[in-house]
């Protein structure tokens, strides 16, 4: 995913949530003295191989085989908690800073990459956690145009951002663990970003030509129509 062809959704989004594209473009310029470039070749081993992307919602804990089955792990926020608790290993974090961070430090201090996203709400965790961070294992990450050593590789939510990360860098097959997009314990602020992260996702498998299991409980054709407003 390159952002000229994220830009419409990424300018929906905006629109949809009433945030400023100048405040996130601030968070990225902030982000980009704090970081140094990661070399995403360094994730090659994913390429081909069946990737499992965890996301935080509750059923986490009854779907951890599916981690454990995957040839990678991609965990969004505190899954990564869950996940290291349940003797699973991953390979990537990826997450805004909001709930987890010193996870997401330790976790670069031990040689694991984390995607750290810079975004118009976060920027004092972005002031705070990147210069703790390993820069060697540091992906800093934009939802707007990407600057210097902040990329921009599609996605809106950590969850989504984990698998679209996992489609760049070649991987074979998705799966999801730890995925409600109806978790009735969500705010209306979470249920809105859910849906984003749903339409999404089904863009990202109308790309790849895959179908996500994640995705079953959801009506595509209503999917679609989303999208088709906003993209080819």
């Amino acid at each position: 995913m390159n952002f000229e062809t994220f830009e419409p959704v990424y300018e929906t989004i905006l629109a949809d949530f009433g945030f400023g594209r100048e405040a996130d473009e601030r968070a990225r310029d902030i982000a980009a003295v704090r970081s140094s470039r990661f070399d995403l070749d360094r994730l090659g081993d994913w390429r081909g191989e069946t990737v499992a992307v965890a996301g935080a919602a509750p059923c986490l804990t009854d779907e951890v085989a599916v981690a454990r089955d995957a040839d990678v792990v991609v965990a969004a926020s505190t899954a990564a908690d869950v996940l290291v608790d349940s003797g699973v290993d991953i390979d990537c974090m990826v997450t805004d800073l909001d709930k987890n961070p010193e996870t997401a430090e330790r976790l670069t201090r031990e040689g694991t990459p984390v995607a750290a996203h810079a975004h118009g709400d976060n920027v004092p965790a972005v002031r705070e956690w990147l210069p703790r961070f390993e820069s060697a294992w540091t992906l800093a990450t934009t939802q707007a145009a990407p600057s210097g050593p902040v990329r921009n590789l599609g996605g809106f939510t950590d969850g989504d951002r984990a698998a679209f990360l996992a489609d760049h860098v070649g991987a074979g097959r998705l799966v999801f663990l730890g995925w409600d997009f109806d978790d009735p314990s969500v705010g209306p602020m979470k249920e809105r970003k859910l849906d984003w992260a749903a339409r999404l996702l089904r863009w990202l498998e109308r790309r790849r030509g895959e179908r996500f299991v994640v995705l079953d409980d959801r009506d595509r054709d209503e999917l679609d129509a989303a999208l088709d407003r906003i993209v080819s």
